[in-house]
C-alpha cells in the first residue's frame, strides 16, 4: 500500500511540476512588456503606438482580437484602437494610452485574453461626414471639437440657397463635458436649428468663421492680402477613434498658382491640438504659405513667438475667453504678423512659411468654461507644453 501511495504521490508531483513548466512557457508566450519613459517634468498623458512587427511575438499565434493591454499592478484593461493607416486591410499598429509622471517611467503588459472585455465609454476621439447639416466635417475628443465646410455648402452660397457656407476656414466648436457631443447636437439640430448655438451645459459654437481662416486654415500671403481656397471637395476618413481619429480632406486647385491642397488631420484623446499634414502642389512658384487664426473683432492678445514656434490668440467670447494658438517648427517659418483690417473677417494673426511641398503644423484651442484654462498664462504654458511634446516624444520599448 505504502509503495502504492509513493507511486501516486510521484505521479502528482510530476503533472504539478510539468504544469508549472508549461504555465511559465505559456506566460512568456502570452505577454509581452511596454516601457513608456516620460523625459519632461511635467504629468503626460498620450495616445503611444506599438507596431505590428513589435507585436509579431503575440501575432504569430493568436488574433489580434484578443490582445490587450493594462498597466503593470492593475487588472483593468485599457482601451485600444488598431489603425490601418495605409488601408490596405492589414492594421499597422495597436494605440493606447499611456500615463506617465514627470521624468519617470510607466510600465504596461500587453496579454492575450479571449475572455475578458474593456470597458465601452463615450469619452473619445471621433470624426464624421455629416450630411444631415449640409456636408460639414467635424471632429472632437474629450477637450475640444472643430469643423469645417464640404462642396454642398459652397454651392448654396454659389447658387444663392439657403444655410450654405464659403470657407476653408477651421470652425471651432467650444465644449465643457469629456464626453462626445457631435452627434447629439447636429440630431438636435434637425429639429430646432441653430441649438448648438445655445450654451445648455454642455457648451455651443459661438464662433464665427466667415471668410477668415478660423483657426488654423492656410493660405498664400501675397500683397497685403491672403489668398485662400474655398470647401473642401472631398473626404476620406481613416480611422473613426476612439484613441485617435484621422482623415484627409482635398480641395479644388486655388489661387493663381493653381495650388493643389490636401489635409490629413489627426486628433488624439487627451490633446487640445489637431496635427495638420498638409500637401502641396502648385503649378507655379509660390512665395510662401501661410496659417492664420481670425482675430475676430481686434479685441483679444497675439503673441508671436517666432524663435519658439508658437502663436497664441487670447480673446472674450460672451462672459468668458478662449486661447487660440498654432505651434509650429520654427525652421519653416519666414514671419509672423497680427494683420488688422477694416475689411470683416480679415483681421488675422499670419504665420507665414517656407513653400514646402509639406507643411505640418498644430492647431489648438482652450475655453475658460471648459476648466482647461484660467488665464491668457495658462493658454501660453499649454503650448509651450505641446511644443515640448512635439520635440520630447514619449519613448516607448518593448520586450517579453
Amino acid at each position: 500500500m505504502k509503495k502504492h501511495l509513493n507511486i501516486y504521490s510521484l505521479i502528482i508531483f510530476l503533472i504539478l511540476l510539468v504544469s508549472l513548466i508549461s504555465y511559465s512557457s505559456k506566460k512568456e508566450d502570452y505577454q509581452l512588456i511596454i516601457k513608456v519613459t516620460n523625459t519632461l517634468d511635467f504629468n503626460r498623458a498620450e495616445v503611444v503606438s506599438l507596431s505590428r512587427k513589435q507585436l509579431n511575438p503575440l501575432l504569430q499565434k493568436h488574433s489580434e482580437t484578443i490582445i490587450k493591454i493594462k498597466k503593470q499592478g492593475e487588472t483593468e484593461y485599457v482601451v485600444t484602437q488598431w489603425i490601418d493607416n495605409n488601408q490596405d486591410g492589414v492594421n499597422d499598429e495597436l494605440l493606447f494610452q499611456a500615463h506617465v509622471a514627470p521624468n519617470s517611467e510607466a510600465k504596461y503588459i500587453v496579454v492575450v485574453d479571449d475572455t475578458s472585455k474593456i470597458k465601452t465609454t463615450n469619452v473619445v476621439a471621433y470624426s464624421r461626414f455629416v450630411p444631415e447639416r449640409t456636408d460639414d466635417y467635424t471632429w472632437e475628443n474629450d477637450k475640444v471639437a472643430f469643423r469645417t465646410y464640404g462642396p454642398d455648402a459652397q454651392r448654396r452660397i454659389e447658387e444663392q440657397e439657403e444655410d450654405g457656407t464659403l470657407s476653408s476656414g477651421i470652425d471651432l466648436w467650444l465644449k465643457r463635458v469629456d464626453y462626445a457631443i457631435i452627434d447629439k447636437w447636429y440630431s438636435k439640430n434637425m429639429n430646432e436649428p441653430g441649438y448648438y448655438h445655445t450654451d445648455r451645459g454642455e457648451g455651443h459654437d459661438p464662433y464665427h468663421v466667415g471668410t477668415s481662416r478660423g483657426t488654423g486654415g492656410i493660405g498664400v500671403w501675397e500683397n497685403d492680402s491672403l489668398y485662400v481656397s474655398k470647401n473642401f471637395t472631398t473626404y476620406n476618413r481613416v480611422a473613426k477613434g476612439p484613441l485617435r481619429t484621422v482623415f484627409e480632406l482635398s480641395y479644388a486647385p486655388w489661387s493663381a498658382y493653381q495650388i493643389s491642397e490636401k489635409k490629413k488631420i489627426t486628433l488624439d484623446l487627451g490633446s487640445n491640438f489637431s496635427k495638420f499634414e498638409v500637401a502641396l502642389q502648385s503649378e507655379h512658384k509660390v512665395p510662401n504659405y501661410t496659417v492664420g487664426i481670425t482675430l475676430h473683432n481686434n479685441k483679444g492678445k497675439v503673441k508671436l513667438n517666432k524663435e519658439q514656434g508658437w502663436f497664441r490668440h487670447w480673446e472674450p467670447m460672451g462672459k468668458s475667453y478662449v486661447g487660440e494658438g498654432i505651434v509650429i517648427s520654427s525652421e519653416t517659418i519666414l514671419d509672423a504678423k497680427q494683420h488688422v483690417s477694416t475689411i470683416p473677417d480679415q483681421s488675422q494673426l499670419l504665420v507665414i512659411n517656407k513653400p514646402t511641398d509639406r507643411l505640418t503644423y498644430y492647431v489648438g484651442f482652450a475655453w475658460t468654461k471648459s476648466k482647461q484654462v484660467s488665464l491668457v498664462n495658462d493658454w501660453d504654458e499649454l503650448l509651450q507644453k505641446q511644443k515640448k511634446i512635439i520635440e520630447n516624444k514619449l519613448i516607448v520599448s518593448i520586450k517579453k
